[in-house]
């Protein structure tokens, strides 16, 4: 089943290392079967109260392609600039 890892940046208190990390990270989504669904640009907000800076989808064939990319070493590298470069959240939903 496919997962979804869903990222929600709140604050780029670094925006060149931020740029680096978003730069480089799209090799390594590729290497391990992932791709971008949804990569920032503008959104509204329809419901509640949701503010972002940047929001991120990236589909992965199976929550198990996911993990072997989150954990892999070539990503994460890049996961620590973007801790150090900015603030948010993140989940991983399985979906169709």
């Amino acid at each position: 089943m496919a997962a979804y890892f869903i990222v929600d940046i709140q604050e780029i208190t670094d925006p060149q290392s931020y740029a680096e990390y978003s730069k480089d990270v799209p090799a390594t989504i590729e290497r391990y079967g992932g791709k971008f669904i949804v990569r920032g640009g503008a959104y509204e907000t329809i419901e509640g109260d949701w503010q972002s800076r940047r929001l991120v989808v990236v589909e992965f064939d199976d929550v198990e392609q996911f993990k072997r990319w989150y954990n892999s070493p070539e990503y994460s590298e890049l996961r620590k600039i973007r801790f150090q470069a900015s603030s948010g959240r993140a989940v991983i939903v399985q979906g169709a």
